[in-house]
């Protein structure tokens, strides 16, 4: 569906509609095919946040990436983008009645390896989706964190799950009655190692999807709080993987847009031509390309089914 036109390495994309229906996509511009500022995995540091529309979520425009502002972060139209000192990750945006929120992971710098950096969760906010005003970081469990998702619940209250990676890579959670202080909530997910909750309600029901990196687990809930899981330890959706002439591998980290009372668009990002190695250590370009693919949700029978 979708390839960043600079670096060729779209990641977890987060897609919004505006008032007046345009589409938006932002995502992590990850640097698969250019060369990388750096050794070991520097080349998916040291990226900025892209920017795609949409006039119909499927045909997408590069619109350039969010930059360095005096106030925060801007979007700076169509230019590759500028020189790189710090890593942004993983954008979940979201708007709360009143104006949009991004909740945004940053790293200083652009790391060479994977242990002893800093992670943390920023929020910021706009009227436009183009200029942000950066309101500062969100205390958290550790500082190791990253992969938001935000949604008010049925409670009338805000959370906010992530990955914690000092407490084996599970989703913890946080909690806000008006976006303004958070209190910490516990865990919402333990068990095998995941990233990249997303959360959201279809068909009468919560779901909550973590990247599994061999597919994506589907937790159910009723409250937003409570979560179980859907089928068994290994069940996962969208876990088919085949040889990379076919273009066809897992998904990995995504987020949802609900289309309709019992439909929903997942957009995910997957590496298509990857061969099963350690992506960490691949140094062929084509291997860490990455697309944005999407994929229908719909819930039949209780279950959540997912067709590419």
């Amino acid at each position: 569906m979708y390839r960043d036109p600079v670096y060729d390495g779209a990641t977890d994309p987060t897609v919004v509609r505006d008032a007046v229906g345009d589409w938006w996509m932002f995502y992590t511009q990850r640097r698969a095919t250019h060369p990388a500022p750096g050794d070991g995995v520097a080349w998916v540091h040291g990226s900025r946040i892209g920017v795609a529309r949409s006039l119909d979520g499927l045909q997408w425009t590069y619109a350039g990436t969010l930059e360095p502002a005096a106030s925060g972060l801007a979007l700076r139209d169509g230019a590759p983008p500028l020189a790189v000192d710090e890593t942004h990750w993983a954008p979940d945006v979201i708007h709360d009645g009143t104006r949009w929120r991004m909740f945004l992971t940053e790293i200083d710098g652009i790391p060479a390896r994977w242990e002893g950096h800093e992670r943390r969760i920023v929020e910021y906010a706009s009227d436009d989706l183009r200029d942000w005003t950066r309101r500062g970081p969100i205390p958290l469990a550790s500082d190791r964190v990253i992969d938001a998702a935000v949604a008010r619940c049925p409670d009338g209250r805000w959370r906010l799950w992530y990955k914690d990676e000092a407490a084996g890579s599970t989703t913890a959670v946080a909690v806000s009655d008006d976006l303004e202080s958070w209190s910490l909530d516990g865990v919402a997910l333990d068990g095998r190692p995941h990233e990249g909750p997303c959360v959201f309600t279809l068909a009468g029901a919560w779901f909550l999807l973590t990247d599994e990196w061999r597919g994506m687990a589907v937790h159910r809930s009723a409250d937003a709080v409570t979560w179980e899981r859907q089928g068994d330890a290994d069940a996962v959706i969208l876990g088919e993987g085949g040889p990379p002439v076919d273009g066809v591998q897992v998904a990995r980290h995504g987020a949802v847009i609900v289309t309709g009372d019992d439909e929903a668009s997942l957009y995910y990002f997957t590496h298509p031509w990857w061969d099963g190695s350690e992506l960490a250590d691949v140094e062929d370009p084509s291997q860490r390309r990455s697309a944005v693919h999407v994929a229908r949700l719909r819930v039949v029978d209780g279950i959540l089914v997912a067709e590419r």
